[in-house]
C-alpha cells in the first residue's frame, strides 16, 4: 500500500483525489501498488466533502507520518511550498508536483535532494497540464540532442488570440470574455504578460541543455498590445499571431524567448487553437515531433500528477534520472538574434521607414493614416536600430520562420 497525502484542497489537489478514486482499479494495477490518500493538507474545512475527514491543517502530521511516501503538492507559488517539498524530500517522501513557479525557481536543487535521499521530485504537470512532455524530454527522447522546442504554453493567452483571429474582437473586449468564463483570473497579469510561459519555457530549456535555464534570464513579451489590426495584417499575409515560448540551441550561442509571433498557415503551431497547448521539438536525429492536448484545467493536470505518482510506486527507493544540473547556462543576449519583422508605422512615417530599412515589402489592408510592411531577415539590434531612424512604431511582430 502506497499512502500518498495531498498538499493543498483546491482546483488541481480535489482533481488530483477525484483521479486517484475515479480510476482505482486502472491505476492500482499500472503502480503494481494500492494508492491510498490518507492526508489533505488545507488550512479550511470542507464539510459535506466525502474526503473531508481526511483534512489535517498541520503539516507535521504528514512529514512525521512513516507510512506517507508520497506528496503531492499542488499549492502554487513557492512560499510555504518550497520548505514543505524540501522538508519531504529529505525525509525520503518522494514529492510530484504542478508547481511551475517552484520548479522554475528550485527545481535542480530539489532534484539533486531527491536524489541524495533515494527518493523522486517529479513536476510532469508542471508544464503543459496533462500532455506528457516532461517524461518524453527525459526518457523518450535520450538518443537526441534537442536543440530547439517551441511552445503554445498557456491556454489563457492563446484562447484570447483566437477569438481576436476568429472574431475580429479588440483585447479588452476578449480578455473581458475569458474573465466571465473563468478562462482568465481576475488579476491576468502572469498570463497576458507572459510570465507563466515564461516559468515553463525555462523549465523545458533546462531538460533540454540538461543546465539551469534561469526564468529571469529569458526575454518576455505579453500579448497585451496586440490588436484587432494586427490580426487583420496578418490575415492577410496568410498567417495566425500565437504568443510561443521557444529556446535554441545554436552556434551563436542559447536563446530563450517568450513573445508574440506571426505564423504561417503551414506551421503545425498555427492549428493549436482555444485553451490548448502544444510543444514543438526538434531533435537532431528524429527531426520535428509535437505534443498537443489540454495545457490546463482540474483533471488534465491532476492525471499529470498522477501519473508521477504511478512512477515513485513503481521506483521505490530509487530515483528516476532528471539531467537537470544546478550549473546556470549562460542565455546569450536576444541582439544577435535574426528573423523578419511586421511592422506598422504612421503614414507620414513611410518614406523614412523605406530609407531605414531599403528592401520591404508593404502589407496593405485599407487601413488609412498608416503603413505596414514586412522587412527582410536582420537581427533584434538591427531592427531596433532602423526602427529608431525610421521614428519609432505603432507595434512590431516577430515574424516565425
Amino acid at each position: 500500500m502506497i499512502q500518498i497525502a495531498v498538499l493543498g484542497y483546491g482546483t488541481v489537489g480535489s482533481g488530483v483525489v477525484e483521479v486517484i478514486e475515479t480510476n482505482k482499479t486502472d491505476i492500482n494495477k499500472k503502480a503494481a501498488e494500492d494508492l491510498s490518500v490518507k492526508y489533505i493538507l488545507d488550512l479550511r474545512d470542507f464539510p459535506g466533502d466525502p474526503y473531508a475527514h481526511k483534512v489535517v491543517h498541520d503539516y507535521n502530521v504528514i512529514l512525521n507520518d512513516p507510512e506517507v511516501t508520497v506528496i503531492c503538492e499542488t499549492m502554487g507559488g513557492t512560499k510555504p511550498a518550497y520548505d514543505f517539498t524540501k522538508q519531504a524530500l529529505l525525509q525520503g517522501k518522494s514529492v510530484c508536483t504542478s508547481n511551475k513557479e517552484l520548479v522554475a525557481a528550485h527545481g535542480p536543487e530539489l532534484i539533486r535532494i531527491a536524489k541524495e535521499n533515494h527518493c523522486n521530485y517529479l513536476f510532469e504537470a508542471s508544464v503543459g497540464g496533462g500532455i506528457p512532455i516532461i517524461r518524453p524530454l527525459n526518457y523518450s527522447l535520450t538518443a537526441e540532442k534537442i536543440d530547439g522546442i517551441t511552445g503554445i504554453l498557456n491556454g489563457t493567452t492563446n484562447y484570447i488570440l483566437t477569438k481576436m483571429d476568429k472574431e475580429g474582437a479588440g483585447f479588452e473586449e476578449v480578455l473581458k470574455e475569458a474573465q466571465e468564463k473563468g478562462y482568465a483570473e481576475r488579476n491576468p497579469e502572469a498570463d497576458v504578460e507572459g510570465y507563466d510561459a515564461c516559468r515553463k519555457i525555462a523549465i523545458l530549456s533546462s531538460l533540454m541543455s540538461g543546465k539551469n535555464v534561469r526564468y529571469e534570464d529569458i526575454y518576455t513579451e505579453g500579448i497585451t498590445k496586440i490588436t484587432a489590426a494586427d490580426f487583420k495584417y496578418a490575415k492577410q499575409m496568410d498567417k495566425s499571431i500565437k504568443l510561443l515560448a521557444m529556446s535554441r540551441d545554436t552556434e551563436k550561442g542559447f536563446f530563450a524567448m517568450v513573445a508574440p509571433f506571426m505564423i504561417s498557415r503551414e506551421h503545425p503551431l498555427y492549428s493549436v487553437n482555444g485553451v490548448f497547448n502544444a510543444v514543438y521539438v526538434h531533435g537532431n536525429m528524429l527531426g520535428d515531433s509535437m505534443y498537443y492536448g489540454r495545457g490546463a484545467g482540474k483533471l488534465p493536470t491532476a492525471s499529470a500528477v498522477v501519473s508521477d505518482v504511478v512512477d515513485c510506486a513503481r521506483h521505490q527507493g530509487k530515483t528516476i534520472m532528471c539531467f537537470w544540473d544546478e550549473e546556470n547556462v549562460d542565455v546569450t543576449d536576444l541582439s544577435s538574434a535574426e528573423r523578419k519583422f511586421f511592422v506598422r508605422v504612421r503614414d507620414d512615417q513611410r518614406e523614412a521607414a523605406m530609407a531605414a530599412f531599403g528592401s520591404l515589402v508593404e502589407v496593405n489592408v485599407g487601413i488609412v493614416k498608416e503603413f505596414a510592411f514586412m522587412t527582410q531577415v536582420m537581427s533584434e539590434k538591427e531592427f531596433n536600430e532602423k526602427i529608431e531612424k525610421a521614428g519609432g512604431c505603432l507595434n512590431r511582430i516577430r515574424i516565425m520562420a
